[in-house]
């Protein structure tokens, strides 16, 4: 008899122990209160974040684990980005991606960190035509995915956004033509799957050139509750002086609804892989910090790689670039 109330308080004790380091991996669901973010208690909360390189790359290179998002934590992101994209989805197969994605919100769970989920492509939606194949998508596979991820993590309050397509362009009409009204018809079109289908994160419509461009959003917007818009406000996008041209272009979307900067960065350069849209210095990193801190807007450092540009650190042991340098030591000066 003794022995059996001892297994049952063991079994019992056990129980409690899992239950409570699960609920302590359970945050607290992100939704939209007008132009912010807010907990489930009705707080607002503002996210400063780092981009992973995309999960593929980072198994296939063994580093695609818990000390990875260790050290993203330790540099001060409250966020991370999980860039997915197209070709690699296919190439791993639609349920080991899922089994990589599984792990990286577990264990950004675990550190008390949030995670968009990034359809990669760069392009033209519309007419299928992207800026490199790596970027190579369909109508039907991108309606297709935000299925599967409503479907499977609509109820992981982790998953806090859905960022529907990383960056709109026609390079100039060499990828064909989209009207704004075109482009946000499939934005709602993509919106009203993952909602069908369970999914309770906060889709992020990007504009176009890039992401940078939301102008049309001031006569036209979404038709669509609950979601945030995102730019990608790289340093060549406008000469300097930034802030009023930030204004016109994107900035003023944060008066009326939730936005996000979901890539942002710099590099000199003589910095591999340097290419112009990033080419700055810290006067940037001063200029973009400033502005989202004076405005509340969310943002995210890209990224957290040594080889992809612009890299936030040169090698495996994490040594920052010039680039991460600046943003550790910014990221970590925020008290969330």
């Amino acid at each position: 008899m003794k022995y059996l109330i001892k297994k049952t308080s063991f079994t019992f004790l056990s129980l409690i122990l899992a239950l409570n380091i699960y609920s302590q991996s359970e945050l607290s669901r992100i939704t939209v209160q007008e132009n912010n973010f807010v907990t489930e208690e009705g707080k607002t909360i503002i996210f400063r974040g780092l981009n992973t390189s995309d999960p593929d790359k980072l198994e296939s290179q063994k580093h695609w684990n818990k000390a990875y998002f260790q050290e993203i934590k330790n540099w001060g992101g409250n966020l991370v980005r999980f860039p997915v994209h197209p070709t690699a989805w296919v190439k791993r197969g639609k349920e080991n991606y899922l089994k990589l994605l599984d792990d990286g919100i577990k264990w950004a769970a675990e550190l008390g960190m949030y995670v968009i989920i990034d359809w990669h492509s760069i392009g033209n939606l519309r007419t299928e035509m992207y800026q490199h194949d790596m970027y190579d998508t369909t109508k039907k596979q991108t309606f297709d995915f935000w299925r599967t991820i409503a479907s499977k993590y609509g109820d992981n309050s982790t998953v806090a956004f859905y960022e529907l397509f990383n960056e709109p362009t026609t390079f100039n009409n060499q990828l064909g033509t989209i009207t704004w009204q075109q482009w946000k018809e499939l934005n709602e079109e993509m919106i009203t799957i993952i909602r069908a289908n369970g999914g309770k994160g906060i889709p992020l419509v990007a504009g176009f050139n890039w992401a940078y461009d939301l102008t049309p959003v001031k006569e036209n917007p979404v038709n669509a509750t609950g979601i945030a818009y995102v730019s990608h406000p790289y340093p060549q996008k406008r000469e300097k002086p930034w802030e009023e041209k930030w204004t016109d272009d994107w900035g003023f979307i944060k008066e009326k609804y939730p936005l996000i900067l979901t890539e942002i960065g710099f590099c000199g350069p003589e910095d591999p892989g340097a290419h112009i849209p990033v080419i700055s210095d810290e006067s940037y990193g001063d200029s973009i910090t400033s502005y989202c801190d004076h405005k509340e807007i969310s943002y995210m450092v890209w990224v957290f790689d040594p080889q992809w540009a612009p890299r936030l650190f040169e090698d495996w042991n994490f040594t920052p670039s010039r680039h991460g340098k600046y943003f550790k030591k910014k990221l970590k000066s925020y008290k969330y």
